[in-house]
């Protein structure tokens, strides 16, 4: 979760992007635009999107629902959100204006997860498979003459998965116990399947829950840098915080190679192109032809 300063939201809350389907009937809400790109690749011309938060400024944690939201959220027919407290803001709109006709998919529920537990669960390939799987049954509920469209097209993009999987599974067998450092947890799961060593989870946990690292904390990530214990620093992009940025700028002058990462995907890209992107870039950075 980026926790920027909420003058960089002020006007960014109304954002919200619609993608439109042709004659669609089926109305489909995402919390978040990479949930929304899944229902459009599962969906195909069935369904209508939009997604709320798009805008790369966008904070989930410090954003604030305005009317348009609300209006969004009481024509849909499918929700779709992140939930472990990644997008409260969401539960407490669909509370607030509850609706017997409209289905909810909430991807912590569905893999188990909890409050406490990392919320980025979309840099985990299996969520975002649950995902697709789970929407292809609510979007047949609510539109049986698609079914086998929908079945299809969920099938389509859990083969879609593969190469990701065979890139994070050949990037393990390559990097699996290196060192590296990170800013917050955005891409930790992510970092697990590959079975990367993490440092500093303390500052990055503070980071992401808005509080200010300890001196200590700070101490031993300067000094992983310094000292060259990690070989990579992975960053959240978006963020907005000058203890991380002088970490960034640090990571620079002491030649260790750092990769951006982001919570919001990139316009015009999938998630599975997004996903190999930051991939790429990390194992190009992991194997020293990046700097």
């Amino acid at each position: 979760m980026t926790h920027r300063h909420t003058a960089l939201l002020a006007g960014a809350f109304a954002l919200l992007a619609t993608l439109p389907a042709s004659a669609a009937g089926l109305t489909v809400v995402a919390a978040e635009n990479f949930y929304g790109d899944l229902a459009r690749q599962v969906g195909g011309k069935a369904v209508a999107v939009t997604s709320i938060l798009s805008n790369p400024d966008q904070d989930p944690h410090l954003f604030e629902a305005d009317p348009s939201t609300a209006r969004a959220l009481k024509s849909a027919k499918v929700v779709v959100r992140n939930g472990v407290d990644y997008d409260p803001w969401m539960e407490k709109l669909l509370a607030a204006d509850p609706s017997p006709g409209r289905a909810e998919i909430v991807a912590a529920d569905l893999m188990g997860r909890k409050a406490g537990d990392n919320p980025h669960l979309w840099y985990d390939p299996r969520t975002m498979e649950a995902v697709a799987g789970a929407m292809a049954e609510r979007f047949a509920a609510a539109d049986p003459a698609a079914k086998a469209e929908f079945k299809s097209n969920a099938a389509a993009f859990d083969a879609s998965l593969k190469p990701l999987d065979a890139k994070i599974a050949a990037m393990k067998a390559k990097y699996a116990g290196t060192p590296v450092t990170a800013s917050e947890p955005v891409f930790g799961l992510m970092a697990e399947l590959i079975g990367l060593d993490v440092h500093n989870k303390a500052f990055q946990l503070a980071v992401m829950n808005n509080t200010e690292p300890s001196a200590s904390d700070v101490a031993a990530f300067e000094d992983d840098l310094k000292n060259h214990r990690v070989k990579v620093m992975i960053y959240n992009a978006q963020a907005d915080d000058q203890a991380v940025k002088r970490l960034v700028a640090l990571a620079k002058d002491s030649k260790i190679p750092i990769v951006g990462v982001s919570e919001t995907e990139p316009a015009g890209k999938t998630y599975q192109a997004w996903m190999f992107a930051q991939l790429d870039a990390l194992d190009s950075a992991l194997s020293g032809k990046a700097s």
